[in-house]
């Protein structure tokens, strides 16, 4: 696919190419990965300023969103990657294959670093989340600390970088510049921007800025910083549409495609089955996103690759509010149990007192129906992310809800609409008809016998 860079990634780019040092903040969905890319092989081949780089990113980004991105873009076709994750025999072989770039998720750099026996001779290092290194406590932040003198090169991703407040830059920025800005103790830039809050006696049990201490932090990091709220390269507002691919396992595409093929599956909790095309893309769609109802109305669990990146994406959103829209009970259910089992606090809009929680920034996770997105219904106030767990085939009603916070009054320059699409599944067909302005129920079986090779 050719790239065509908006004006924004084109700044953002020219950036990171221009500093040694960059902490870049863009918001979700807005192409970070993309963006980065295309500054590396520009590194790489045009300035011959970096030799060998190394990514450090959550392991499900690690695994898949680097390699996916460098294969969708013509002009990074010449870059070289090897991911370094699964069994230690797996990340050596990995590490010791000839590549460009090596992606390796952060639970590993201690690793890296103490175990691995393979020499740190990376010149480049791009943080992706930097906000996982916000405890300078880490294992993670204290073993990198040890090899960053090594790094000519290091650049910060991420998307707000004050999940809990300006305390989080300090461990976030001593990995970037080793304490320059900020100081090399914590104890330094507590005493130089805070003073002490809750407190029992001598015990303090949290922290809050002096007056004027936001702008002198600012102020200290802003020649190595950049933040796409700050600047004005997109109007308002733009939506920013992103596909954010899962892959099923050999043995899960194996059923799928059984399911599409015979119309029949056999399953251990019941028999599924799909009397015709439009139904089978229906059986099809609920698989992709991880359920199916048996023909005994049992829910029969298949994967959990949409959760997953569920739950990448709202931990990406640092703090911002994420509306995520589902399609069937069983997406509702496994939604809920997933936030509720990481602590993530939800709640579901369906009545004027959630909407008006959300409007009011109270809501970290909303999750809504698009048959509950109707005309009128106004949440631009609560939130610019929107996550679709579940497409539907309606177009009417997708363009309603992807509506109701891409309108006039949004707060934010960008709405950013991200579709949690499962790869070689009937999701993509029902991507391209939506794209394509045709949701009608032709479309539907047309793209089921497509599958199916009829």
């Amino acid at each position: 696919m050719i790239y065509k860079p908006h004006d924004y990634q084109n700044y953002a780019r020219e950036y990171i190419e221009s500093h040694k040092i960059s902490a870049v903040f863009l918001d979700c969905g807005l192409g970070k990965t993309s963006i980065t890319l295309t500054a590396l092989n520009n590194l790489l081949f045009d300035y011959f300023e970096a030799h060998k780089i190394l990514v450090i990113a959550p392991l499900r980004v690690a695994r898949n969103t680097w390699s996916a991105e460098i294969k969708k873009w013509d002009h990074l076709k010449d870059l070289q990657f090897s991911i370094v994750v699964g069994n230690e025999k797996e990340r050596i072989s990995a590490l010791e294959s000839k590549a460009d770039i090596y992606v390796i998720n952060r639970e590993n750099i201690q690793w890296l670093i103490e175990k691995s026996k393979v020499k740190f001779d990376f010149d480049t290092v791009v943080i992706d989340e930097l906000s996982s290194f916000k405890n300078h406590k880490s294992q993670r932040s204290k073993y990198f600390m040890k090899i960053r003198p090594k790094v000519r090169r290091v650049i910060g991703l991420t998307g707000t970088p004050l999940p809990n407040g300006l305390m989080d830059l300090f461990g976030e920025y001593k990995v970037l510049d080793m304490g320059e800005r900020l100081g090399r103790f914590i104890g330094q830039y507590r005493n130089a921007y805070f003073k002490p809050d809750k407190t029992n006696g001598h015990i303090v049990y949290s922290y809050k800025p002096l007056e004027g201490a936001k702008e002198s932090i600012y102020e200290k990091i802003s020649d190595i910083t950049i933040s796409m709220k700050a600047v004005d390269h997109l109007k308002m507002p733009e939506i920013i549409n992103s596909k954010y691919m899962v892959y099923l396992s050999e043995k899960e595409e194996k059923k799928y495609k059984a399911l599409k093929k015979d119309l029949i599956l056999f399953l251990p909790d019941g028999e599924i089955t799909a009397a015709n095309a439009a139904s089978l893309s229906g059986k099809l769609s609920q698989m992709a996103n991880g359920a199916v109802y048996a023909d005994n109305e049992e829910v029969t669990e298949f994967h959990e690759r949409k959760l997953d990146a569920l739950e990448d994406i709202i931990e990406a959103a640092n703090g911002n509010s994420v509306l995520v829209a589902y399609w069937y009970k069983h997406d509702l259910k496994r939604i809920s149990e997933r936030l509720r089992s990481k602590k993530i606090e939800f709640e579901k809009l369906d009545t004027d007192e959630s909407i008006t929680r959300w409007n009011k920034g109270d809501i970290p996770v909303a999750l809504i129906h698009p048959a509950s997105a109707g005309h009128g219904l106004n949440l631009q106030e609560g939130g610019s992310i929107l996550v679709w767990f579940g497409i539907t085939w309606s177009l009417e009603l997708y363009q309603q809800t992807v509506a109701r916070l891409w309108r006039q009054g949004q707060n934010n320059k960008t709405v950013s609409v991200i579709h949690i699409l499962t790869k070689n599944t009937v999701d993509e067909k029902i991507m391209n008809a939506l794209s394509e302005k045709d949701s009608s129920q032709a479309s539907i079986i047309d793209a089921v016998k497509v599958n199916m090779k009829i």
